[in-house]
C-alpha cells in the first residue's frame, strides 16, 4: 500500500468520516472500535471545531498538528497545555498560552 499524503484531522472529522462509511458498508473491527472511541471522547461538534481551528490559526507559532492536538485534547489549564508541547521545539509565550486557553474555554 502506497501512502500518497498525510493530513492531520481532528476527532470530529474522523468521527464524521467513519459514520459516513458505516452508512455505506459494514465497518471492520478496528474501524468499529475507533468509531466507538471517537463517539465517547470527541467532545466538540464539527462546527465548533472548525470555528476553534479558525481562531487558533491566528496564533502564528502554531502549526496544523499543534492545532489538531489542542482541538482534540481541549487543555483546561497551562499544565495540560505544557504537556501537549513537551516534545515540541515551539516555545509559546505566556500571552500565546493565555490566548489558546481562552479560545478553548470559549468552546467548551
Amino acid at each position: 500500500m502506497e501512502t500518497k499524503g498525510e493530513k492531520f484531522v481532528s476527532w470530529a472529522e474522523a468521527r464524521k468520516t467513519l459514520e459516513k462509511k458505516a452508512k455505506e458498508k459494514e465497518l471492520g473491527y478496528e474501524q468499529k472500535n475507533a468509531l466507538e472511541h471517537l463517539r465517547k471522547f470527541s467532545k466538540l461538534s464539527e462546527k465548533a471545531m472548525s470555528e476553534m481551528v479558525g481562531e487558533l490559526k491566528k496564533i502564528e507559532k502554531l502549526r496544523e498538528r499543534h492545532i489538531v492536538s489542542i482541538v482534540n485534547m481541549l487543555p483546561q489549564d497551562s499544565d495540560e497545555l505544557r504537556l501537549l508541547f513537551a516534545n515540541e521545539i515551539v516555545t509559546l509565550s505566556d500571552e500565546d498560552k493565555k490566548k489558546i486557553l481562552s479560545i478553548v474555554k470559549k468552546f467548551t
